[in-house]
């Protein structure tokens, strides 16, 4: 009952994230929040949407407004993926199962993690809805080829490679805390913990959390230092290949990279700076978007992912070309303010903002968005 009041009361993701930030031990919620070393390019990836103006047009038909489109395959009630996004059961008991519920219901597209807490064939079976499988390549490559498989037969409609992640980037929110999945805490840390009995009952009703997709591995086999540093682009065809499917890259911030996908293979790349969590300083993905577009956009789809946080940056990066967006932390603070309610309480809030942008700029349908909304630069 307190968690349904709650949810009534957010009007925003902000709103969300502020039930989040008081739900979850501060080393927890750090985790979710942080970015890389001084955090510029983590505000920057939402920032930079305010410098996309928009002039709206007057006098259309908005009476009834169409927001269904088709991504890496698969139509879906509105342009948005709900990224990969790894260990998602430190954020609320039922994790990934959750966000798998709340998304078919949605009519949007997942994408499931490599280091999930619940297994791809969990995931699966808890849900009807379009997945993706997001896969990393490791120096074993029987285990990359193995997740494929598994993901294959699981029925994902899509794959997805993250390829931004030779190193993990300078995290000094975790590095202060202790956080890891094996973590030595400080005593602040530790405090917080206590201060958040919820939060420790809900962990030890569920057990130790652990990378789900592994469980048959040694410990630790998931880890950044069993990933292959020296992959190549050659390497990718191999991986899209073997698949078959629609095949999107992650992590291309360059039109260079963007044409060496489409080489490779793939159908999609996401623009992404993996949430400002890798290189510090790196640009907004809504600022390199346009660039890739018009690199690309005639034989990929270009999707957006970083810094949403709102419906109308939805419609800005689908004025500047993208076919959709996808999120990570919105449906986060959703899932660790009320699980799978909470999940859909974000998806309703955006969805309902992009509604509501759509109308007052004079857009009926997500085809007719397009750079004619966009103020041109003197």
């Amino acid at each position: 009952m307190l968690t349904r009041r709650a949810l009534r009361g957010c009007h925003s993701i902000l709103d969300l994230r502020e039930i989040a930030r008081r739900r979850l031990p501060a080393p927890i919620f750090d985790f979710l929040e942080g970015g890389a070393e001084t955090e510029w390019t983590l505000n920057r990836n939402t920032s930079a949407f305010d410098e996309v103006q928009l002039v709206p047009r007057c006098l259309i038909d908005v009476a009834s407004v169409s927001t269904s489109t088709q991504i890496l395959g698969q139509p879906v009630a509105w342009p948005l993926l709900c990224g990969p996004t790894g260990t998602s059961r430190l954020f609320h008991r039922d994790g990934e199962l959750a966000v798998a519920r709340a998304t078919a219901s949605a009519g949007v597209l997942y994408g499931l993690s490599t280091g999930s807490t619940y297994s791809l064939e969990e995931v699966s079976h808890a849900s009807n809805g379009p997945k993706l499988f997001q896969l990393y390549i490791y120096k074993n490559r029987d285990i990359t080829r193995e997740l494929l498989d598994r993901a294959k037969r699981a029925k994902y409609s899509a794959l997805c490679l993250t390829v931004d992640v030779p190193v993990i980037g300078k995290r000094e929110r975790d590095l202060r805390s202790g956080f890891s999945l094996s973590p030595k805490w400080s005593l602040r840390s530790l405090r917080s913990f206590a201060a958040h009995p919820g939060w420790v009952a809900g962990r030890i009703r569920k057990g130790a959390i652990t990378i789900a997709n592994f469980a048959d591995r040694p410990e630790g086999s998931w880890s950044i230092d069993h990933l292959d540093t020296s992959v190549t682009w050659r390497d990718v065809r191999e991986i899209g290949d073997r698949w078959g499917g629609a095949f999107a890259i992650k992590g291309v911030m360059s039109a260079d990279d963007a044409h060496q996908a489409a080489d490779a293979g793939a159908t999609a790349v996401i623009v992404s700076n993996h949430g400002g969590r890798q290189l510090d300083g790196a640009a907004a993905p809504i600022e390199v978007l346009p660039t890739i577009v018009d690199a690309v956009g005639d034989r990929l789809e270009v999707i957006l992912d970083g810094g949403v946080r709102r419906g109308v940056h939805v419609l800005k990066a689908l004025a500047l070309g993208a076919k959709a967006c996808s999120i990570g932390r919105p449906y986060l603070y959703g899932l660790s303010a009320g699980g799978q309610a909470g999940v859909a309480k974000a998806l309703e809030i955006l969805r309902s903002e992009l509604t509501i942008a759509m109308k007052l700029s004079g857009c009926p349908a997500v085809r007719a968005v397009g750079r004619s909304l966009l103020r041109r630069a003197a």
